[in-house]
């Protein structure tokens, strides 16, 4: 696998430093599950935040700190619940081990030869998660973001103005970009996609469309 397109080193940072919201923290770990170059870099920012710490002056705890945490771990401790997250066994490939215990719904058509399926995360983020199956030779309509989208390739490619994307490359949209992607011939194109905002079409038919049309 040749990966072509990353994520950039300032949003690998903040990925390090455990500054992105849970939605593009899952999008950056499917990435990094596949990407060997930029595991090592965030390892890299993982080691010199934790140096940096080291040189911190130790801060005073709080009046009272002390005698909290040993309440607590005097407490019993909860019961633990029998019910587990069954594991889909229809994911597509690449996918880290922690997504797969999320909840999926199920595919839903969304426009001619178009899927998708939402990844329920289990706490509230600013940034929605899904898989967008497109079958190969579509060509999506042109369209714009009005948020930041994060897009990890999991199988198939697709390419448009920035390029070719195949399994494991990284595509990031914001409202400066505009692109018409275009799917290759082979297997469906699956990607796992990170979203705020909406996509917004340009077009007669995408105006039409725009109605119909939600992730």
């Amino acid at each position: 696998m040749t990966i072509t397109h990353h994520p950039d080193e300032e949003m690998l940072a903040a990925y390090a430093a455990g500054a992105l919201d849970l939605g593009q923290h899952v999008a950056i770990a499917t990435h990094l599950a596949a990407c060997g170059r930029c595991r090592a870099f965030s390892r890299v920012c993982e080691c010199v935040g934790g140096a940096m710490l080291e040189d911190e002056a130790p801060a005073a705890l709080a009046e009272g700190a002390l005698d909290r945490a040993l309440r607590r771990l005097d407490a019993p401790a909860p019961a633990a619940s029998a019910k587990t997250q069954p594991v889909a066994d229809d994911l597509p490939p690449g996918l880290p081990a922690f997504v797969k215990g999320y909840d999926f719904g199920p595919w839903r058509w969304i426009a001619p030869r178009i899927h998708v399926r939402a990844i329920a995360l289990p706490e509230p983020s600013p940034t929605r998660v899904l898989l967008l199956r497109s079958a190969p030779g579509t060509k999506l309509i042109h369209h714009e973001h009005t948020g930041v989208e994060l897009t990890c390739v999991l199988t198939g490619a697709f390419s448009h103005e920035g390029g070719r994307y195949g399994p494991g490359d990284f595509d990031l949209g914001d409202p400066s970009v505009e692109h018409e992607p275009h799917i290759e011939a082979g297997p469906p194109c699956i990607c796992l996609v990170a979203m705020q905002g909406d996509l917004k079409f340009g077009g007669l038919v995408g105006r039409l469309m725009q109605p119909f049309v939600s992730f």
